[in-house]
């Protein structure tokens, strides 16, 4: 039975070259959406940092109420009081029920902390994008990965099934032949025993291709149930650039780098904002409200009076006992560990370069030789046939010829594959994987 793979497109199955699966998963991905959730967080940090310099009003409003007022301990003589000669006099002040309500107005008015963390805030939002661009490269490199490996599968059976064909057609002719008494049993079960071996391959494609579109699909974040048929890979890595690049151009080029950068960049003003916890902090306030003491809650004739006040709030930090010294030494380590993270990464991308060009040097190779062995093999082939045919050649010879033409179609299948993968390689190494959806 022909597997679904290789059938028509059914109704409700879409095509997907591979831009179109990039810009599928784009727009679905778990891990895109997160990234993107989490840029949106940074716009949301910069208002939070702004709002701190911002006016900040408070209303406040409170009710005491008394079941014993507080008894104050009097000297005998204040106000003309009289008790016992050098006893002070127990005395009740206020009323059972205190009531308050106060409208408070603060506004900073300098605060070296505030200045940085509105950088801080800005360029964290900046790691939050570069953060999304990474998650959405790693994203494309997956489903280039996976697209050629499941569109190379779908390959590989269309070149066993045409071989099964060819099979199919020969057992037919041996089963007249050995009916006719023209060839021996032995020619006709070796015929049985390859296709069989061929139909388990088959059925072997079969399973790991629907494995690879799940894998896709995963990627994708689309619905398993959806079928799915990929269209030909010519052209979707042909303008791979492939000009001179020196390491230093590739490693500035890559989101990785520029996120680290960032990263310094927070470090640096985490430092200063540190050492902003020396300098003086001076705010303004001014506080509006009314109060009264009552001896009933309601229905007393004793008024609400007005109360109110301005004035300014200075802070100047004189010991810490070395605690922000500490921690700007601990931020400067922090930013020295972040020096040998970018150094690494230079080191890695001349890595990456290195093997990517020879990987495509050696695959092109590999691809010019594989095509030569497979046009020799088919030749050997259709020769063997032929003679086959004619009865000069035995069977042994043309089932010989079936597997060379087979492996050699491997072969040069894998190849391709290989020559993809490294186009991809590549372009990673080159911090240049967006060109696939440009």
């Amino acid at each position: 039975m022909r597997p679904a793979f290789a059938q028509e497109p059914a109704t409700g199955t879409q095509e997907l070259s591979l831009q179109q699966a990039i810009e599928y998963a784009l727009s679905n991905n778990q891990d895109v959406k997160k990234a993107t959730y989490d840029e949106e967080i940074g716009t949301q940090q910069i208002r939070q940092a702004r709002s701190q310099g911002l006016p900040q009003v408070n209303v406040s409003g409170g009710l005491d109420y008394y079941p014993a007022l507080p008894t104050q301990l009097m000297p005998p003589e204040f106000g003309g009081l009289v008790g016992r000669p050098g006893e002070a006099l127990p005395v009740k002040f206020g009323k059972d029920y205190n009531a308050s309500a106060n409208v408070r107005l603060t506004q900073l008015l300098y605060n070296q902390s505030y200045f940085v963390g509105l950088k801080a805030a800005k360029t964290t939002q900046d790691l939050y994008r570069l953060r999304k661009e990474m998650a959405k490269e790693d994203l494309i490199y997956n489903i280039g990965t996976a697209y050629y490996q499941t569109l190379q599968t779908k390959e590989q059976f269309e070149t066993i099934e045409a071989n099964l064909e060819r099979l199919t057609e020969l057992a037919r002719i041996m089963e007249l032949q050995y009916k006719n008494d023209l060839v021996a049993k032995v020619d006709v079960n070796r015929i049985k025993v390859n296709k069989t071996n061929l139909e388990n391959q088959l059925q072997s494609l079969t399973t790991a291709y629907e494995q690879q579109k799940n894998i896709l699909k995963f990627f994708m974040n689309m619905p398993l149930d959806q079928e799915i048929t990929l269209t030909s890979a010519e052209g979707s890595l042909d303008n791979v650039v492939t000009e001179a690049i020196t390491v230093a151009q590739a490693t500035t080029q890559k989101t990785q780098y520029q996120l680290l950068q960032t990263q310094k960049q927070l470090q640096d003003y985490s430092i200063k904002n540190t050492q902003a916890g020396y300098y003086p902090t001076l705010s303004a306030y001014g506080q509006y409200g009314y109060n009264t003491q009552r001896d009933e809650l309601f229905g007393s004739e004793v008024p609400w009076f007005k109360t109110s006040v301005v004035g300014l709030q200075l802070n100047i930090p004189i010991f810490d006992g070395f605690r922000k010294d500490a921690q700007v030494k601990q931020g400067q380590l922090e930013m020295q560990k972040i020096e040998q993270d970018m150094s690494k990464l230079e080191a890695n991308t001349a890595v990456e370069l290195t093997n990517a060009l020879a990987q495509l040097q050696n695959s092109q190779r590999s691809i010019e030789v594989q095509q030569q062995n497979v046009d020799l093999a088919q030749e050997v082939y259709n020769t063997t046939n032929e003679r086959y045919k004619e009865g000069i050649s035995p069977l042994t010879d043309l089932l010989e010829a079936e597997v060379s033409l087979r492996e050699a179609k491997t072969n040069l299948n894998n190849e391709n594959l290989k020559y993809k993968v490294a186009q991809l390689n590549y372009l990673k190494a080159r911090g240049e994987l967006d060109k696939l959806i440009q």
